[in-house]
């Protein structure tokens, strides 16, 4: 039998919090819930990391989830935001940690790339691309979401990896060459 689990792909921010759950089994992912923490806008900074880590924890009681994938923050031309933005991420992570899951963090470029195969593609490629996979309708309201979405799909991508297991290599050809047996 092969083994099930999910994933919690979250897509950090202060008023708007993406999240989606993913389900794996075998070499297959489905999506399982997708949408937006809604922060109250009127809660000092302090209040709205409370509440992104009682929120987070609540989805993790409710779907169960193994692992966590997060968008990590770039840096922009607001250093204020920026900070808000990694606090806000931070504290998603200790609520995952403190539930015993196990935390991956990629780029917003890398999560891009794994979905489209471009790592400038535009939020909306994002999204559109991850209606195909999924096969769902995904509205413009909920692009926070797709975010955290595309945020779980890197990671299920990146396990699929050989290159990403064990052994670190430093492309085909080397993998190719410790891995004789794996070509045809």
């Amino acid at each position: 039998m092969q083994d099930k689990y999910k994933i919690l792909g979250l897509d950090p921010g202060t008023n708007l919090f993406g999240y989606a759950i993913i389900e794996i089994e075998g070499s297959k992912a489905k999506l399982i819930t997708l949408g937006a923490l809604k922060i109250n806008s009127e809660y000092d900074h302090q209040d709205k990391l409370k509440e992104i880590f009682l929120q987070v924890q609540e989805i993790i009681e409710t779907y169960l989830p193994r692992e966590l994938s997060i968008e990590a923050p770039f840096f922009g031309k607001n250093v204020q935001s920026m900070l808000k933005l990694g606090r806000a991420q931070g504290v998603a992570i200790a609520a995952a940690i403190t539930m015993g899951l196990k935390v991956n963090e990629y780029s917003p470029k890398k999560i891009k790339q794994s979905v489209t195969g471009n790592g400038n593609a535009s939020k909306e490629q994002v999204s559109a691309m991850l209606e195909n996979i999924f096969r769902v309708k995904i509205v413009k309201s909920e692009l926070d979401a797709t975010d955290a979405l595309a945020a779980a799909y890197c990671h299920f991508n990146q396990c699929r990896n050989p290159l990403s297991k064990g052994k670190q290599y430093s492309g085909w050809a080397a993998f190719v060459k410790d891995n004789p047996e794996k070509t045809k």
